[in-house]
């Protein structure tokens, strides 16, 4: 194949947005709150039912990721709903049939039993909701779109529901220094193309980008297809507004981009998964919005030729690379399979989509070349196409983003999202084919190779404790002998609390608690989440 004429056709398909529930919607009507919770009552084995959920069949013993026994918070009485109706007219929320969206995560792997949805707008609100609970000890579990892996957005028992999803409003956007100020429930694709009329763009992009809210974003400090060009959120969130657990407001919603004075508070909170604090509001640092945009979609036969082609694109690309993912062949087979969508290259065992963007398309257009051609003449690379129009572009990278969804059509999915060493990458999917051989449908990989992410995922017909059981802990053991990460981007949520030694030690951990204890004495922020069960 000439690389001088590489050209993505490809059948026109929609990038994946995932469509979940969607709490803002106009025109819900007013509820009785003291009338619903009357007669619907409360069923004493509410929490069991969510505690046998949560386990499965084998008991408290099952896995580290089970839920533990619920604390004691109090429970929410006619008094508490009286009070939230008064602070939230018609938006708080005890009807089953809209809070039970809620309660569920998109992956249907964790369901909690809350019977109260508090839709606040404001700071305000969200200040004295906190200051009111905490006073009463009652548990708040806040929420963005729910779109998070680890079961880390929905109640693990009756903890009450806080959605951001009405705190939509951009507050202001500096031209000049690109930085925007917003409120946490900002769909992020609603920001993208707020930014994209100004010629700007967001420093992140997700697959999940319809639902996902950039408060949870950050609470869960997301990481994405352009980390590798603008870094983490650690870097490009300048500043955060957050209401504490007694209500406080903890205003360091900060526009500068230097600022020494003191601690930099807002870092605690970038990945605390809303165990410190609830984020009300985001500044963040927004690159200007490329003139010039390629997409490669390339195919190769070896792990180790995607490795020198990822070396030699760095080398060659520089400045304007800004994404480097891969695929393998298996994720392929599942888009083929379940989605339709067609290999737009010959078959290879691994694939890889490469971004670049910058200011000047001749300039762009001749590094691309260049580096085609020595990647082709290299036999690094056996086959590839070029997309440069957007349609095209979104095609190609749909067969990266789509990967997510054509897994749900495989079966029951154990995902894993770890932090590797670059070189190490797929020696772990080949390590867990080999290990569990038959007992899985399918173990497929992907990921950014550009920061060392791998999405491991495993699939089954139906779920099943014995091949969890084959999976966990080797997985976590496997990735902490290679001085790894067993959670690169998704966080530990309630899935993955327990596990929280594999990559952090006991005296770093330990900190974690006390500060958890600073700032959130009673513990009433997203319990059973982050940290773990034997941590006091």
């Amino acid at each position: 194949m000439n690389a001088y004429v590489m050209l993505g056709v490809f059948q026109t398909s929609q990038k994946l947005r995932t469509s979940l529930r969607l709490l803002s919607r106009a025109g819900l009507p007013p509820v009785d709150l003291q009338v619903q919770l009357l007669l619907r009552g409360r069923s004493p084995q509410s929490a069991t039912f969510s505690r046998e959920l949560h386990l499965g069949p084998d008991g408290p013993a099952s896995s580290p990721a089970a839920a533990p026994r619920r604390l004691p918070f109090s429970r929410v009485t006619v008094e508490d709903l009286t009070f939230f109706g008064k602070t939230l007219p018609g938006r708080a929320i005890t009807d089953p049939d809209l809070v039970q969206s809620s309660n569920e995560d998109w992956l249907k792997s964790v369901r909690g039993s809350s019977e109260v949805l508090l839709r606040p707008q404001t700071t305000q609100e969200v200040s004295q909701i906190l200051s009111y609970c905490h006073s009463r000890n009652l548990a708040v579990n806040s929420q963005g779109g729910n779109t998070g892996l680890v079961g880390g957005s929905v109640p693990v028992y009756d903890e009450i529901i806080l959605s951001t999803s009405l705190m939509n409003s951009i507050l202001s956007f500096d031209k000049i220094s690109g930085i925007l100020t917003c409120q946490a429930g900002c769909v992020l694709e609603n920001l993208s193309l707020y930014l994209e009329e100004r010629d700007y763009i967001m420093p992140l992009d997700l697959g999940a980008k319809g639902s996902c809210q950039i408060g949870g974003n950050v609470a869960t400090n997301a990481g994405g297809l352009r980390l590798l060009r603008y870094g983490s959120l650690h870097g490009t969130v300048l500043g955060l507004e957050v209401v504490l657990a007694d209500g406080r407001v903890l205003d360091c919603l900060s526009t500068l981009r230097k600022d020494n004075t003191g601690y930099d508070l807002k870092q605690l909170f970038i990945g605390s998964e809303g165990t410190l604090g609830v984020i009300t509001a985001v500044s963040i640092l927004c690159p200007r919005k490329p003139k010039s945009v390629n997409v490669v979609f390339l195919g190769c036969e070896t792990f180790d030729q995607l490795l020198k082609t990822f070396q030699l694109c760095k080398g060659m690309l520089g400045e304007i690379l800004s994404a480097f993912e891969f695929l393998d062949s298996e994720c392929m087979r599942l888009l083929n399979t379940h989605l339709k969508l067609a290999n737009p290259i010959s078959d290879c065992p691994f694939y890889i989509v490469i971004e670049t963007s910058g200011s000047d398309s001749d300039h762009d257009s001749q590094k691309l070349h260049n580096f085609l051609e020595e990647a082709m003449t290299s036999l690094l690379v056996t086959d590839g196409t070029v997309a440069t129009e957007e349609s095209k572009i979104k095609t190609l990278w749909s067969m990266r983003e789509r990967v997510t969804e054509a897994l749900t059509h495989d079966g029951f999915t154990y995902k894993y999202d770890i932090s590797l060493p670059v070189e190490r990458i797929y020696q772990l999917v080949t390590d867990m084919r080999e290990h569990l051989g038959k007992r899985a449908r399918s173990v497929v990989g992907y990921g950014h190779v550009g920061d060392g992410n791998l999405h491991l995922n495993v699939t089954s017909p139906a779920k099943d404790p014995a091949l969890l059981a084959s999976i966990e802990p080797f997985i976590y053991e496997w990735t902490a002998k290679f001085q790894g990460s067993i959670s690169a981007e998704h966080g530990l949520g309630l899935k993955k609390r327990n596990y929280i030694y594999y990559s952090k030690s006991r005296p770093a951990v330990a900190v974690m608690g006390k500060m958890k204890t600073l700032l959130d004495p009673k513990g009433i922020l997203n319990p059973y989440k982050t940290l773990p069960d034997d941590l006091k």
